[in-house]
């Protein structure tokens, strides 16, 4: 894949020049290989890059775990252990990965490897410096979580064909917020909108059947990786 070399960070300097910063270095929870579960790349393995941090605290937060702690990495100590797992899609989320600085130029590398990358995010903070080439999965938060007064919904203009918006959903009340948020903020062409129910809290079943009563312009999805492993991390 091409693009080995150690990719750095620039800042102004006094006169228009641009001063050269040491690469890279993020705090890393952990780095694992499995299916992905969810949105557009569904089945495809996949190696995750789950970065620690997060601003938000969803009350149904499956990576609590990921809230602090960590191992601080290089760039290119990232790169190497992805290419290690020997698999071309790439996942990086969290937590929330934008929370840290140096994710953009971790997204861009992955890109500059030949990897096909995703983001996972929860729309919470500014998309402008996301490298073109990912793939956004952008995970709004309904009323339920706890954190819906976070969404930047500003983010959805920066959305590009084959990015994603994830909802997930505790009740009716969700559904229906849900549903009135996409008739008031209509999403960019090419992007879907995947309704998902909380995991152990709604019933699957009942969200399948609202959706084909709404007749609602959304993809129902499950999460494939805790249907096989169930809620364990790692997988």
């Amino acid at each position: 894949m091409a693009g080995d070399g150690p990719m750095t960070q620039t800042a102004a300097v006094p006169g228009g020049a641009r001063a050269e910063r040491a690469p890279a270095r993020l705090r890393i929870t952990e780095t694992f290989l499995s299916l992905q579960g969810e949105a557009a790349q569904v089945g495809w393995p996949t190696v995750f890059v789950r970065l620690t941090g997060c601003p938000l605290r969803c009350r149904w937060c499956d990576t609590a775990y990921s809230f602090s702690g960590g191992q601080m990495l290089g760039l290119d100590e990232i790169l190497d252990t992805v290419a290690g797992f020997g698999v071309r899609h790439v996942c990086v989320t969290g937590g929330e990965p934008l929370a840290q600085p140096g994710c953009p130029a971790l997204l861009e590398a992955l890109c500059e490897r030949g990897h096909a990358v995703s983001l996972e995010t929860s729309g919470a903070l500014e998309l402008r410096e996301v490298d073109p080439r990912v793939r956004i999965v952008m995970d709004l938060k309904a009323p339920a979580s706890g954190e819906s007064a976070r969404n930047r919904l500003d983010n959805l203009e920066r959305l590009r064909p084959g990015d994603q918006i994830k909802i997930v959903l505790a009740d009716r009340a969700d559904f229906d917020w849900a549903l009135e948020l996409l008739l008031r903020h209509p999403r960019p062409d090419g992007v879907e909108v995947l309704f998902s129910p909380v995991y152990g809290e709604l019933e699957p079943q009942r969200l399948a059947e609202w959706i084909l009563e709404a007749r609602a312009p959304v993809r129902f999805q499950l999460q494939l990786h805790k249907l096989l492993w169930g809620d364990v991390a790692g997988h």
